[in-house]
C-alpha cells in the first residue's frame, strides 16, 4: 500500500499487483491507517488507487482457508472498520477504477463517496458462483445500486462492465481508459470547492441520515443544518452572495 499525502488531494494506492491486491488482513489495516492519516492530513480530498492489472480481487482466500469462527469473524470486523472509515474521514473519497474489482474489491469502491472507472474495468460479487455468498460486500453495493440489481449480481456473479455500473449507480462514470487520471481529478475538484469544514458536515451528515426513516432524517437534518447556519464559513458564504464578491472560508472540519 502506498499513501501520498500531498497536497490538495491524497491518494491511497492498493500495491500487491502480484496477489490481484487480496485485501489480506495486513492489507486491510494498512488502508485503515492510510485513511487515518488521510483524515487528519491537510489534504482537501483522497483518491482509492491500485496499481497491476486488477484492482482489487477482494478478500484473500488464504486468510480464511481452515480458519476458526473466531478468526474469520474478525477478518470480516477489519473489513467493516476499513470501510467505514473511508465514509468517517472528513475528506471526499473517489475511488479510481482502472481494473476488475469483485466482492470485497467491489465493496471497497462502493463504500468510496465517488467512484470513476476506465471503461474497461468491471465489477461482481461473485459468490453466488461458489460457496460462500457475499454478504458484507452486498451491504455496500445494495446501498449504492437498489435491491433488485444488487440481488442480480449476488446471485449470478456476473461482471457488469464500467458502463453498466455507471447507469446502475455503482460509480459515478464510465470513461475511456485514457481519460481516467483526468476525469477523477476534475471531479474530486470540482466536489471538493468550498468550505471544507461545511463538507465535512456534509459528508458525515449524509450516511447518517440514510439510515434513518424520511421523519428522523429530517429531524436530524433541520438540527444539522440549523447549526451550520451559524458557523462562520456559513455567514461568510451568505454574506458574500448578497454582497457580489468571492467568499474566504477559513473554518476546519
Amino acid at each position: 500500500m502506498i499513501l501520498d499525502c500531498g497536497a490538495p488531494f491524497a491518494t491511497v494506492t492498493l500495491n500487491r499487483p502480484e496477489k490481484r491486491n487480496a485485501l489480506a488482513l495486513d492489507v486491510m489495516l494498512e488502508v485503515t491507517d492510510a485513511f487515518r492519516a488521510v483524515g487528519s492530513s491537510s489534504a482537501v480530498g483522497a483518491i482509492l488507487a491500485a496499481n497491476g492489472p486488477v484492482f482489487s480481487a477482494g478478500h484473500n482466500f488464504a486468510d480464511m482457508a481452515g480458519a476458526d469462527l473466531e478468526h474469520i469473524t474478525h477478518l470480516f470486523e477489519v473489513c467493516t472498520v476499513m470501510m467505514n472509515t473511508i465514509q468517517s474521514i472528513p475528506q471526499p473519497v473517489i475511488a479510481k477504477v482502472h481494473a476488475l474489482a469483485t466482492a470485497a474489491g467491489c465493496q471497497l469502491v462502493a463504500s468510496c463517496d465517488l467512484a470513476i472507472a476506465a471503461e474497461s474495468a468491471g465489477f461482481a460479487i461473485p459468490g453466488g458462483k461458489g460457496g460462500l455468498f457475499c454478504h458484507t460486500p452486498l451491504v455496500a453495493v445494495a446501498r449504492n445500486v437498489g435491491r433488485k440489481r444488487a440481488m442480480e449480481m449476488a446471485l449470478t456473479g456476473d461482471v457488469i462492465d464500467a458502463a453498466t455500473a455507471a447507469t446502475w449507480g455503482l460509480i459515478n462514470y464510465a470513461v475511456p481508459d485514457d481519460q481516467l487520471d483526468s476525469a477523477v481529478r476534475d471531479l474530486l475538484s470540482r466536489a471538493t470547492r468550498g468550505s471544507v469544514a461545511s463538507k465535512a458536515v456534509g459528508k458525515r451528515g449524509f450516511y447518517a441520515q440514510t439510515e434513518l426513516g424520511q421523519t428522523a432524517a429530517y429531524d436530524y437534518a433541520v438540527d444539522v443544518m440549523s447549526r451550520s447556519a451559524t458557523t462562520h464559513d456559513a455567514q461568510e458564504g451568505i454574506a458574500a452572495f448578497l454582497e457580489k464578491r468571492k467568499a474566504t472560508f477559513t473554518d476546519r472540519p
